[in-house]
This record gives C-alpha cells, sequence and structure tokens, in this order.
C-alpha cells in the first residue's frame, strides 16, 4: 500500500516540477524578471545585500528552472533518492518561504510559479506549495530505508535532461521564447485585450436593522447600510491594464493603435545590445515612407536622447512603462509590429527581419 501511494506521490510531485520548470525553460528571461522583483523587495524588507543579486538574476533563473525539470524527472525516476528528495525539499521550503511572503505582505502579487501560462493569486501559489511540502515529506518519510540502486541509465537520462533543458534556456534567451503566453502575442488585438471579456458582475453585502442583505444590484432604499462589494467574475477583466504610450505633449496610446506601426523597444537602452543596432538602423531606412516606425522606452528622455545620437537612430521615441515594454518583448532591443492594434510580429534583437518579411506581414 505505502509502495503505491508513493509511486503516486513521486509521479505527481515530479509531474508537476517538470511541468513548471518547462513553462520557465520556455521563458528564463521572465523568471530572472521575477526573481529581481523579489530582490529588490528583500533589499528593502530585510538587508541591503539582496540588491546585489539583481545583476546575476538571468543566471541564477536558468539554474533554478534547469534544476527544476531535472529534480522532477529525477523524482520520477527514482533517480538517488536520498539527494533528489532532500534537494527538492529544501527547493520546495525556497519556493514556500517566498510564496508565504507574497501571500502575507502582498508585496509581488505574482509569484510566477507556472511563468505566463498560468496565473496564481499569491495565497494559490502559498497553498500549492504547502501540499506539494506535506507530499514531499510523505515521500521521504515513506523511503527513509531505501537503499540507492541508481544504474547507468539513470546517469544518461537525467544528463541528457540538464544538457537539454540548459539548451533550450540559452536558446529562448538569445531568441524569444518558444511559446508567447502573454498578452501582447502574435495574433492578439491590443484594443480587445484592453476591454472585460464580458460585463463586469458585483455582489453588494448591506446593513439594515442588525441584519446583513446580500443583493446582485445595488438597493436603492437609502435605510440600507454599505458593508461590502465583492467582484464575482474577475476573470472578466481585462488581460491588459497598464498598456499607455506618451511623450511630453501628452498621451498618444490611441494613436499608435491605429494604422501600421513598427516600433523599436529599449526599455533601458543602458542595458541595450548596440551591435544589433546597425541591422535595425538597414532595416528602418529601408521601410521608410511604407509604415510609421517609432521607439518606446522607458529610459529618461535626455538619456535616451543622447543613445540615439551615438547609434544613429533617427526616429520619434515615446514612453512606455518598463514593466510593459519587458511583457511586451524579453528582447532589449526588439521589434514589434502593429497593424489596427494587432500585433504581425515580434523579433529578438538578435533575429532581425528584412524589410519584404515585415511588408509581406502586413500585406503591403
Amino acid at each position: 500500500m505505502l509502495k503505491h501511494l508513493n509511486t503516486v506521490l513521486r509521479v505527481l510531485v515530479g509531474g508537476l516540477f517538470i511541468f513548471s520548470g518547462l513553462i520557465k525553460v520556455n521563458d528564463p528571461i521572465g523568471t530572472s524578471i521575477k526573481l529581481e522583483e523579489y530582490f529588490e523587495v528583500f533589499s528593502v524588507e530585510f538587508a541591503s545585500f539582496f540588491h546585489l543579486f539583481v545583476p546575476i538574476a538571468l543566471p541564477l533563473a536558468v539554474f533554478l528552472v534547469v534544476l527544476e525539470v531535472v529534480l522532477g524527472v529525477a523524482l520520477i525516476m527514482d533517480y538517488k533518492p536520498k539527494w533528489t528528495q532532500y534537494t527538492i525539499l529544501g527547493l520546495i521550503v525556497f519556493f514556500t518561504f517566498l510564496t508565504g511572503y507574497s501571500a502575507i505582505t502582498n508585496t509581488v502579487t505574482d509569484c510566477g510559479c507556472f511563468g505566463d501560462a498560468i496565473k496564481l493569486t499569491p495565497w494559490e501559489s502559498f497553498t500549492k506549495d504547502i501540499i506539494l511540502l506535506v507530499m514531499i515529506v510523505a515521500i521521504i518519510i515513506i523511503d527513509k530505508n531505501k537503499e540507492d540502486q541508481t544504474k547507468a541509465l539513470g546517469h544518461a537520462v537525467i544528463g541528457a535532461t540538464s544538457v537539454l533543458s540548459l539548451i533550450l534556456s540559452v536558446t529562448a534567451i538569445n531568441h524569444l521564447p518558444f511559446i508567447d503566453f502573454r498578452a501582447y502575442k502574435v495574433g492578439d488585438n491590443i484594443q480587445t485585450n484592453m476591454q472585460p471579456s464580458e460585463e463586469f458582475i458585483y455582489e453588494y453585502v448591506v446593513e439594515k436593522d442588525g441584519k446583513e442583505y446580500t443583493f446582485n444590484e445595488y438597493p436603492t432604499d437609502k435605510s440600507f447600510k454599505f458593508v461590502s462589494m465583492t467582484h464575482i467574475n474577475p476573470e472578466a477583466s481585462p488581460k491588459i491594464t497598464d498598456f499607455a504610450v506618451w511623450n511630453d505633449e501628452g498621451d498618444y496610446t490611441q494613436e499608435v493603435l491605429t494604422g501600421n506601426k513598427l516600433f523599436l523597444i529599449l526599455y533601458d537602452v543602458s542595458k541595450s545590445d548596440t551591435e544589433s543596432l546597425g541591422a535595425i538602423n538597414e532595416l528602418i531606412r529601408a521601410l521608410g515612407g511604407k509604415l510609421e516606425i517609432y521607439s518606446l522606452t522607458a529610459s529618461a528622455g535626455p538619456t535616451y536622447e543622447q543613445f540615439a545620437a551615438e547609434n544613429q537612430l533617427e526616429i520619434p521615441y515615446y514612453y512606455t512603462d518598463a514593466t510593459v515594454l519587458k511583457t511586451i518583448t524579453r528582447s532589449n532591443p526588439g521589434l514589434w509590429l502593429l497593424q489596427d492594434g494587432t500585433v504581425k510580429g515580434k523579433w529578438h534583437y538578435n533575429d532581425v527581419p528584412n524589410y519584404s518579411e515585415v511588408l509581406d506581414l502586413l500585406k503591403l
């Protein structure tokens, strides 16, 4: 009985680790952004030395996502059971601390447990990790007397899993995620994603004569006293709530979502890859007059203008929030092609397209 329970627990926990890890292997930069967020919060809340980890967030992210996949495979295979079980226990304790802290303080509202594929609230993430923690402890207790019977095939599978996961991670970093789960992906319409998917439904709790009543519409009777209001279909919320484009003259959000437009995204010019700007400038010159081309940046105006002058970027620029730009693309610089607000193309700076590819996507 315990043997079968142990097998079921190993498959469930290992499978979830593999699933979670592969989603993040698909987008290690997204995981590094989440780590940076935690490090910034911890540097303020606990100790300033956490800020030192921000520059190495990406290699740490790659290590963690590869380790997650490898541990999931190792647990299912029963590879080096003691090492695997205690390592996975340490990892889940670490994750539980992060999600628990997020849930209690609400400082990081999305732990990134499943990347952008599945969004969990802080309390949902924490509950998930507590359940996993209990399951892992149960596995360790059941297997406390198990001997290591790992064979050569186990070493080969774990080695291959490690190498393949690392290759996929590095490929995703040097290009773009293989699968884009974000609301700015190719084929999505930005205006549509900025609208609720359905009409919001609210539930009102009011009080009268010491009793509470619940209504779907707020009562017109003024003798009722308001207690609370609950949004009962939060899934109807817009996928995009923070997209805005502006310059010193005002808001240009609606303007940039009309017509054919190519955007050069430079969310931080101080960290941008400049070697690719030669190819990007050639593309801009080739497309001149055929569509509107702009830069989107979160850098300060004077900083951007100096960068643009040094790199011969002779195109207008707008400001956009850095988090939004990092969500749009994991590349700095990156290219983003819109046609009447619909995303027609996205490119990493290592994959700058030729002008005919861009025009073909717009059917020009």
